[in-house]
């Protein structure tokens, strides 16, 4: 299982529209096959960055799950928003693998 984070840097005076397109994500990234952890806002600290995090099996499930999101009437519709909107000013994605597991006592 990979997770991945989505690091957004998006306009401060715009942080309304990032959290619709957070929502809309809400709804489009489950139907079409990744395991949505959630997207964060700005809320005290840095006013610039913002999280998109879900989960995924493996990069060749994320290729198909980003094909299957652009396809997507809510995707497709949520691209468009980011597009005109122009709240995002930048976007880096990094994968990662769970190394600290099993979690908890294991006394």
């Amino acid at each position: 299982m990979l997770t991945c984070i989505i690091r957004y840097h998006i306009d401060p005076t715009k942080k309304a529209q990032f959290e619709t397109y957070a929502r809309s994500w809400g709804q489009a990234i489950p139907r079409c096959g990744a395991d949505l952890i959630g997207y964060f806002a700005p809320h005290e600290g840095s006013s610039t960055l913002a999280y998109g995090i879900y989960n995924i099996p493996s990069l060749a499930e994320y290729e198909a799950y980003r094909t299957r999101l652009a396809a997507d009437p809510l995707g497709r519709e949520n691209y468009e928003f980011a597009q005109k909107e122009r709240f995002i000013l930048r976007e880096d994605r990094t994968f990662l693998r769970l190394a600290s597991a099993p979690h908890g006592c294991g006394a």
